[in-house]
């Protein structure tokens, strides 16, 4: 049974009232929202975004800060629940599969999100590489909401990977969103990467400009700032997409489906994979088998 919003947010506004303030927090992502607030009006991403990314040894961190055409209440409660990030990471087009499960481990009876990474084609569940998020509401009430969400493993060698999620309510039922996803690699995940790189992922480029090339049009950044930029972005389109059809009924998976790639085509240097109509109907198939699990859950 899906708990009322405004249910949500009574309760985790009374759980927090016990616990330290989150005014720090709160203030810190106001403060950065007023040093971003120029570019975010007026940015070649042609909505009201910053993204940039780093690079080091061991990590690559991308971080992508938006306003949301979204009430926090809404859009708070909404991030807040697990089985909606099921819906949110199957948008891109290389998740074959999202469900929530609990923890047996370390932290038995937490969420854990159990999502299958494969190809940008159609392959299915069991084809795919499993990566085990662990999820935590880190805080949510009327002013902030933080959600985490860490996995020990993933593809390619890579590692430790975290998705941090952090927003605030602004004027005008509008929320400032603050999205990092960063993974961590040794020298294995460096080599496969550096295999991906040479290969597939040879002509792929992320968004920060590096300066310009020889008829003076932008160059932009390659290699794993280029492969981190690029996941950022997807991720953070497909929480747009998903919030964006909440109200859609029966339809909203199809209607966030045809909403992110829409979003994805406005880039298509750095985004785009196939047409339409084939990431649709995959998508559909997608949804469709993990709408069969989760009912399958209910009924044991």
């Amino acid at each position: 049974m899906r708990v009322p919003v405004l249910a949500v947010l009574s309760l985790f506004a009374t759980l927090v009232l016990g616990a330290a303030a989150p005014g720090g927090e709160a203030t810190a992502l106001r403060e950065k929202y007023k040093a971003l607030e120029t570019e975010l009006r007026d940015n070649a991403f042609g909505r009201p975004l910053h993204l940039d990314s780093k690079e080091s040894s061991d990590e690559v961190m991308g971080d992508a800060y938006a306003v949301l055409a979204q009430p926090f209440a809404k859009a708070g409660a909404a991030l807040a629940e697990p089985a909606n990030w099921c819906d949110i990471l199957l948008l891109p087009f290389n998740t074959k599969q999202c469900r929530v499960v609990r923890d047996t481990k370390g932290n038995p009876g937490e969420p854990v999100l159990d999502v299958r990474i494969g190809r940008k084609s159609e392959d299915n569940a069991e084809q795919a590489y499993p990566v085990k998020f662990q999820y935590r509401v880190a805080r949510l009430s009327t002013e902030l909401l933080q959600v985490r969400l860490g996995a020990d493993e993933g593809p390619l060698s890579t590692r430790d990977y975290r998705i941090a999620l952090e927003a605030i309510p602004l004027p005008g039922d509008r929320t400032f969103l603050h999205l990092s996803y960063a993974y961590g690699f040794g020298m294995s995940g460096r080599l496969a990467m550096k295999a991906y790189l040479a290969t597939a992922g040879a002509d792929k480029i992320g968004f920060t400009v590096t300066g310009k090339d020889e008829e003076g049009k932008p160059r932009y950044v390659g290699g794993m700032r280029g492969v981190i930029e690029r996941n950022t972005m997807r991720y953070y389109l497909a929480i747009e997409a998903f919030l964006g059809a909440l109200n859609a009924g029966a339809e909203r998976s199809e209607k966030a489906a045809h909403d992110w790639f829409a979003a994805t085509e406005r880039y298509p240097r750095q985004l785009h994979e196939m047409d339409e109509a084939q990431y649709v109907s995959m998508k559909k198939k997608e949804y469709a088998r993990q709408a069969q699990a989760g009912a399958r859950a209910q009924g044991t």
